[in-house]
Formats: C-alpha cells, structure tokens, sequence
C-alpha cells in the first residue's frame, strides 16, 4: 500500500490518536515555534507545510500569526479534505494542493516552511532534495522547521526509542486498534538519524541550523536562510 493510500484511511481519526501516539505532544508541537519568535504577530507571512496530513501544525502556525496566508500540501487527498473542514471558515486564507512534495512541482516562494511527521517516510536521498528545496523556496531570511521521528544512533538505541513509544502510547492509552493502525503506517518509515539530518541542512544553505526538543526519536530541529546583503 503506498503511502497515500496509508494515510487516506487513517484521516478520519488521525487527530484524535495523535496526541496519545506523540509522547509530549504539546512540548514537541510547540518547541516548532522556539524557531518563529522573530516574527511578529501581525505579519503577512507567507506559510508552506510539507505534508500537512489534518491540518494540525498548519492551525497552530494560524493561530500564533493570524495575518499568515499557509499553503498545505500532501499526497493524500483525504487527509487534506479532514484539513478544509477545519479551515472553512476561512477560506481565502488557506489554499491546499494534493500533491507529492518530494515531485518537482513548484513550491512558491515562502518566508517560513515547517513539516511534522512526514519527511521520515522519504529515504535519505529524497530527504536531502527536499532540504534542499526547502532552502531553494524560502524568501531571505526564511526559516524552515522539521518537527519529526528520528532514527537511533544504534540499533540498540533504536529498539529502546521503539520500546518507550510502545510504553508511552499505552500509558496514555490508546486502544489496541488505534496502535495496530499506528504500526501499520510506521512500516512506511525511513527515519534518518538526528545528526545525519542536522547535517544535511547544513549543506542545503541553512544557518543556526539546531536541534531544539528531542525526546527519543521525536525531535524539532531547523534552520534558516540568510539574508539577503
């Protein structure tokens, strides 16, 4: 099953499994904004969200900078269609395009790009492009924000990030279906690790690229564009 497929199917209660499924949920959404302090609530900004799925992180961006035009893109025309119910009330101030960011359509140009949870399903080849068009995309002086699942430095490493989610999501307790379906969508993933990834930024063109949260394998690391001189 591809991965648009995974998560057409899960849309419908995506949102409601989230924040059981993400250890930390409100310290790893908001650590997103630990990179956005610069600007100002009343701006114009423009806002790109890679992968967007519901529309979650989109709101809370929306929310902090209620003058932000976002633009949210996914491949799965379900989870974007969860994403129009959210924000019919506003119609003109969120456009949503069905497509696979990971292609060669054109992005715009934007002053701040985030994603969550989403880059890790690409392998590291396409993660690197999609860094790369992240830079490529942002008006000077841009940021881009990643707050997504990183790989274990070690295998062992690995298995003992696996073992705390498994603990974590049953003390918050979600229901065996609800795991099972989590699980499912998981054998999609091709996490890289943290200090891969921070790397590859690096090379893209971002500056003050840094890690801001990690909590095992969930992290909210970034950087920025420089400005034009």
């Amino acid at each position: 099953m591809s991965v648009g497929a995974v998560f057409d199917a899960a849309a419908r209660d995506y949102d409601r499994a989230r924040r059981q499924l993400v250890p930390g949920f409100d310290r790893f959404y908001g650590a997103v904004f630990e990179f956005l302090v610069s600007y100002g609530r009343e701006e114009r900004l423009r806002v790109l969200d890679l992968g967007a799925g519901t529309g979650l992180l989109s709101a809370m961006v929306a929310g902090r900078f209620p003058e932000a035009r976002v633009t949210l893109v996914d491949l799965s025309e379900g989870m974007l269609e969860v994403a129009r119910r959210r924000f019919s009330a506003e119609p003109g101030r969120f456009e949503f395009r069905v497509l696979d960011y990971a292609g060669d359509e054109d992005w715009g140009e934007h002053d701040i790009a985030v994603s969550a949870l989403s880059i890790h399903h690409l392998e590291d080849a396409g993660k690197k492009e999609v860094f790369r068009r992240a830079y490529e995309s942002l008006a000077p002086g841009g940021v881009f924000v990643n707050a997504d699942q990183v790989l274990g430095a070690t295998p062992g490493m690995e298995a003992r990030y696996h073992r705390y989610w498994l603990r974590r999501a049953r003390e918050a307790g979600v229901g065996e279906l609800d795991l099972a379906a989590a699980l499912e969508r998981m054998k999609q993933d091709k996490s890289a690790t943290l200090a891969s990834q921070l790397r590859w930024l690096a090379e893209a063109g971002f500056e003050a690229v840094d890690c801001v949260y990690r909590d095992h394998q969930f992290a909210v690391y970034g950087g920025y564009k420089q400005r034009r001189r």
